[in-house]
């Protein structure tokens, strides 16, 4: 390729100026015609390599960018960004393509599960992006079970280190080479080295605040305001080269906790006689949002027995992030999970902890996946065509053939898939088969529409009362189905419906 071929002689000195030669041995990849040809290959490679976006909340609203899943696509797009807001600044684009979030590689994965990454992450969130473009010839050249996301090894990622003060201070000093790089010499066995702080580390946050702008006196002031605890994100010398390596920038939100004095907890709450035994208040929360929080927790009662604390701020419902959604919507979530319910709480310390260090507290769940529910089917997306032609409406969809499918209950109870419903299309189809579930091992496909569950037909005005009927209904569950593809879905919708192109999208 022109300019790009490999020099093969050496003996030319730069800015050397030599009349070129046709030498049928060396061909194009002359290296005078490199030299005349190639201004700048940097622009070239970059293109060949993801970029990285680290985004953040503003006024705990939102990042600025809005995503939506293609019908048939390799995974979300960036569809449009909001001027002004993080995501213009880090340089996300229309057309991007998110492989990753945070450390965790997404470049496969459906939709809903890359907002649910993305919501989990709360105030901010790192992005591996790729130009559409380039993704596409990239794909082609590897093959679709490629990765293309660079990630950090197990173990290899900065630190978040909660220090307490013991006799011996915090145990460690801070050598100052220039400003906003500042490297920790620990003590043997002091404080800091307890706390996990590796040896060799640069320091790149105290208490959630960077010191990337900081002097030397300005940071020992800071710390000393800290008082007799401290919380640092440091990042080890294999670390920070791995991410140099990768061209990752050291973010927070790629952070292990060490020594963290406050956690999340999980609560798994069966509904007794008289409910689950707590009362969600939607109040204000240390950052001044609107929160859901839980109050009125009765004793003897599941809510109680399971860990709830009155004043315990709801994170998440069924390991999804319930941040920035309304009380109604929260409720509708917890109600949909029946008689079994899994919430993610902290108490007041621990949201005052994870409020300081600008990082969600489902970033550090021990066990963050959560038990599912059979109810976990129950959760829907309403797809609602926009005006769709009368023609449309009325002619019902003619499944060309069907099959049976027949699930059982997984380890934690539940079936690993999820439903959706198009309003005017009176018709379930399945949106999403967890890796590995109940349903991924039985066949279910995305895609895939239900025609009759346990023998009933599931068409008809009433969808969503047909959802709590599956819900409701004891194992095995026997599925008929039809139109196992994309094609099926896309047969089905509604011509001219806006979510043909985009089945889902949304702003975050």
């Amino acid at each position: 390729m022109l300019g790009l071929g490999a020099p093969r002689q050496r003996d030319w000195k730069l800015g050397e100026k030599r009349k070129f030669e046709f030498n049928p041995k060396l061909g194009i990849d002359n290296p005078v015609l490199s030299l005349v040809e190639d201004h700048d290959l940097s622009g070239l490679w970059s293109l060949e390599l993801p970029r990285f976006c680290l985004l953040s909340k503003e006024n705990g609203r939102n990042f600025g960018f809005h995503l939506k899943q293609e019908l048939g696509g390799a995974g979300p797009v960036v569809c449009r960004v909001e001027p002004g807001t993080s995501a213009q600044r880090q340089g996300l684009q229309e057309g991007d393509r998110i492989l990753g979030v945070n450390n965790h590689v997404v470049e496969h994965e459906e939709y809903a599960v890359v907002v649910r990454h993305i919501r989990a992450s709360g105030p901010r969130v790192l992005l591996t992006v790729w130009t559409q473009h380039v993704h596409d010839v990239t794909r082609a050249q590897q093959g679709n079970d490629a990765h293309l996301c660079p990630t950090l090894g197990p173990g290899v990622r900065p630190r978040l280190c909660h220090i307490v003060k013991d006799e011996g201070g915090f145990g460690f000093s801070i050598t100052y080479r220039q400003q906003g790089h500042f490297w920790l010499g620990l003590s043997p066995g002091g404080a800091a080295e307890r706390a996990g702080v590796p040896p060799g580390a640069r320091l790149l946050e105290v208490n959630g605040v960077g010191v990337e702008r900081f002097t030397h006196s300005r940071l020992s002031r800071k710390i000393w305001q800290s008082g007799e605890q401290v919380t640092l994100l440091v990042v080890g010398p294999e670390v920070e080269e791995q991410c140099r390596r990768l061209g990752m920038p050291l973010a927070a939100p790629l952070a292990e906790g060490r020594a963290l004095p406050n956690k999340p907890r999980c609560l798994h709450l069966e509904k007794g006689p008289q409910g689950f035994g707590f009362l969600l208040r939607e109040e204000k929360g240390l950052d001044g949002q609107l929160g859901q929080f839980l109050w009125e927790v009765d004793p003897g009662q599941p809510a109680k027995k399971a860990g709830m604390q009155d004043g315990d701020r709801l994170v998440a419902v069924a390991g999804e992030s319930v941040e920035g959604l309304g009380h109604e919507e929260t409720v509708s979530r917890i109600r949909a999970q029946g008689s079994c319910v899994s919430l993610v709480v902290v108490d007041p310390e621990a949201d005052r902890f994870f409020s300081m260090v600008r990082l969600s507290p489902l970033l550090f769940l021990e066990s963050p996946e959560v038990p599912t529910s059979p109810q976990d089917i129950c959760s829907t997306f309403l797809v609602d065509t926009k005006d769709p032609p009368v023609e449309d409406t009325a002619t019902p969809f003619a499944p060309c053939g069907s099959c049976q499918c027949v699930l059982y209950p997984g380890p934690g109870g539940g079936y690993g898939f999820r439903l959706s419903c198009v309003a005017s299309g009176h018709c379930l189809f399945v949106s999403q088969v967890t890796p590995g579930g109940s349903a991924d091992r039985a066949g279910l496909q995305m895609g895939d529409i239900i025609l009759e569950v346990n023998g009933y037909p599931t068409r008809g005005e009433n969808d969503p009362e047909k959802l709590q009927q599956l819900a409701e209904a004891k194992p095995p569950l026997c599925l008929k189905l039809a139109a196992r593809s994309w094609q099926g879905w896309e047969a089905w919708i509604p011509q001219g419906s806006q979510e043909v192109s985009a089945l889902a999208s949304g702003l975050l």
